[in-house]
């Protein structure tokens, strides 16, 4: 039909017989392109799919290989599916429908309320979900980066030349938000045992309403991240917890000098080396703060120090006494 017009079209010497004869031209390449792209892409349906689908989330790494192997060997045969804008697109793809899976691992998962939860297990299960996407989606970067290096020895003439990211700018995007949610969720956890904590010795009274204050100060903090609600934490598009998040991290920078130098108090009060352990101990966690680990890193040295007196004073008592050792009246 479309020969026929040409026909009719070229008879009258009509006007639009040039553009006309153009687009059917182009018309037929691009249904041979077509054609082509649904004979090499139709492979990696299947495994697209597997991907979408896949109810276990755990396992999702174990679809990466085959996918990308799929994306190399179109690369290598297709005749149109093999410049970087097209292969930018593939990946991107993927990326899309594995940031959709995370999404939807994390999205029956309630930050908050599993961190204000009486059961301690709740808050570590949000810890370990968050740990877990991380790895699912780190582990797609590493089999991506693997063929690319493939390609670029199997196909030295068309190797995978694109910047990294441009191809992950949305994974990369997400894994970062999920990082922050991580370091949120830690920190809430970390700092929400300060409501419990007494401090003893003289100055006890005057350093637990101190870090009192401080966990006032940081559920503060936290509220304000909060009001932006459990929806908005795993969008992307909700740049306004960015900022929020910015101004979080440098509420806690505070808190933490403010702790640090409550430690401090708290450690030059201390009559003995056992309150000094019992002072560490009861703020497990937070001492491995970066800010609170500086300051008392010279306690550190000091406990070790008089621990070392005790230990050879112990040596010289034993030494000294080991030929006619006392025996207690009641033995």
């Amino acid at each position: 039909r479309l020969r026929k017009v040409l026909r009719c079209l070229d008879k009258a010497q009509s006007t639009y017989n040039a553009p006309f004869a153009k687009l059917c031209k182009e018309l037929f390449h691009a249904r041979a392109e077509a054609n082509d792209n649904v004979k090499f892409l139709a492979p990696l349906r299947k495994w697209v799919e597997q991907l979408e689908d896949c109810t276990d989330y755990s396992v999702l790494p174990e679809v990466y290989p085959p996918v990308v192997h799929t994306i190399l060997l179109i690369w290598k045969g297709s005749g149109h599916y093999n410049t970087p804008t097209r292969l930018v697109v593939l990946v991107r793809e993927v990326c899309n429908a594995l940031v959709a899976q995370s999404q939807q691992y994390l999205g029956s998962m309630s930050v908050f309320e599993l961190i204000e939860s009486e059961d301690p297990n709740d808050a570590r299960g949000a810890v370990s979900a968050l740990k877990e996407t991380l790895r699912v989606l780190a582990a797609f970067k590493e089999v991506y980066l693997k063929y690319k290096d493939k390609a670029a020895t199997e196909c030295p003439l068309n190797a995978w030349r694109v910047q990294n990211n441009a191809v992950f700018v949305r994974l990369d995007a997400f894994w970062e938000r999920c990082h922050d949610v991580l370091e949120l969720t830690e920190t809430t956890m970390q700092f929400g045992q300060l409501s419990k904590i007494e401090i003893g010795g003289t100055k006890g009274k005057v350093l637990t309403t101190s870090v009192q204050q401080i966990h006032s100060d940081f559920t503060q903090a936290v509220n304000r991240v909060r009001s932006y609600g459990d929806d908005r934490l795993l969008d992307t598009e909700a740049k306004e917890f960015d900022d929020a998040f910015y101004e979080f991290r440098t509420s806690v920078r505070e808190l933490e000098k403010r702790l640090a130098s409550v430690l401090s108090q708290g450690f030059s009060d201390a009559p003995t080396l056992r309150a000094q352990f019992k002072l560490l101990d009861s703020f497990a966690g937070l001492t491995a703060r970066q800010v609170i680990t500086e300051e008392l890193e010279k306690r550190y040295v000091q406990m070790v120090s008089v621990f070392g007196e005790d230990v050879r004073a112990m040596q010289k008592m034993f030494i000294e006494g080991k030929e006619a050792p006392p025996i207690a009246h009641n033995l």
